[in-house]
């Protein structure tokens, strides 16, 4: 299958568009349809929360906090940026909401457009299959062109050159701002309360979400041959597995980004499909709770 159609959506989905490049301002269509998915999604999910919050107290009053939109807001950017503000001073980069202010205002004005939508529909098989792929095209940005890039490029040789500085960037920077917002109950109809976070209850490790992140960077710097360890281990596989020519190339960066955005794609459909009870799960899958 060739790659060249999604290599060509992923370039026209990165141009900036207008009117925000009439000021000199970058922002592209899959930053804005990344960020109204996941105040969508955070909506939905309140939402939920709050009915179910509402069944559990019967007749009795409800002890519900009244809603601001200056939490909601918080809570988009938390997941956002959080998972980066942790990684940040560790690798002595600084996060990129410190350099600009543009990626927050584009979240912050989605939070604002998703809250004055009247009525938006619970999360159903039939909305979450497409948008499976669409989050598996907004995710891979993520994973294969935004994290390897300051970790790869970074000017100690030690940091630039280590696998595991690398996976664990991708884990962190993922997973860490729902960490957070987990933690804090920030989409509980409640005040904030710490509580334990879902990636760390039992089974939270099987979360998708979770696990794909390391895996799919991992993926796409072995394709690319992103440090020298992943250049050497792809020669390992391609020998192991009968090439004895000559040494295995490194694949265009657009191209592997391509192919992960189909991986993804894929994980989050089955994920999908796994939840809303298309995949039958018996024994031990009963327990797992794909997220």
């Amino acid at each position: 299958m060739s790659l060249e159609p999604f290599i060509s959506l992923y370039r026209y989905a990165l141009e900036p568009i207008a009117p925000f490049s009439w000021f000199g301002i970058k922002v592209c269509s899959i930053e804005l349809v990344a960020a109204l998915r996941l105040c969508t999604v955070l909506r939905q999910v309140r939402e939920d929360l709050h009915a179910k919050h509402q069944r559990r107290a019967g007749d009795k009053p409800a002890s519900v906090e009244e809603r601001s939109f200056l939490r909601d807001a918080c809570t988009s950017l938390t997941i956002k940026f959080g998972g980066e503000a942790i990684i940040g001073p560790l690798l002595g980069v600084p996060p990129s909401f410190v350099l600009s202010g543009v990626s927050p205002g584009v979240y912050i004005a989605a939070q604002a457009i998703v809250e004055y939508i009247p009525v938006i529909p619970s999360m159903s098989l039939g909305t979450e299959l497409p948008l499976s792929i669409v989050d598996g095209f907004t995710r891979a940005l993520l994973l294969c062109s935004l994290i390897p890039k300051p970790v790869i490029t970074h000017a100690s040789p030690v940091i630039a050159t280590s696998p595991w500085t690398l996976l664990l960037s991708s884990l962190v920077i993922a997973n860490g701002g729902f960490f957070i917002t987990s933690m804090f109950s920030f989409l509980e109809p409640t005040p904030l309360t710490l509580t334990t976070p879902a990636a760390i209850k039992p089974y939270g490790w099987t979360a998708t979400d979770l696990w794909c992140a390391p895996f799919i960077t991992g993926l796409y710097a072995l394709l690319t041959h992103a440090q020298p360890f992943w250049a050497e281990l792809h020669s390992v596989i391609s020998t192991v597995l009968g090439n004895t020519g000559d040494k295995v190339g490194p694949m265009d960066p657009e191209a592997a980004r391509a192919l992960c955005a189909l991986i993804l794609a894929g994980m989050f459909t089955t994920r999908t499909a796994k939840n809303y009870g298309l995949v039958w799960k018996k024994g031990v899958a009963e327990k797992i709770k794909i997220q």
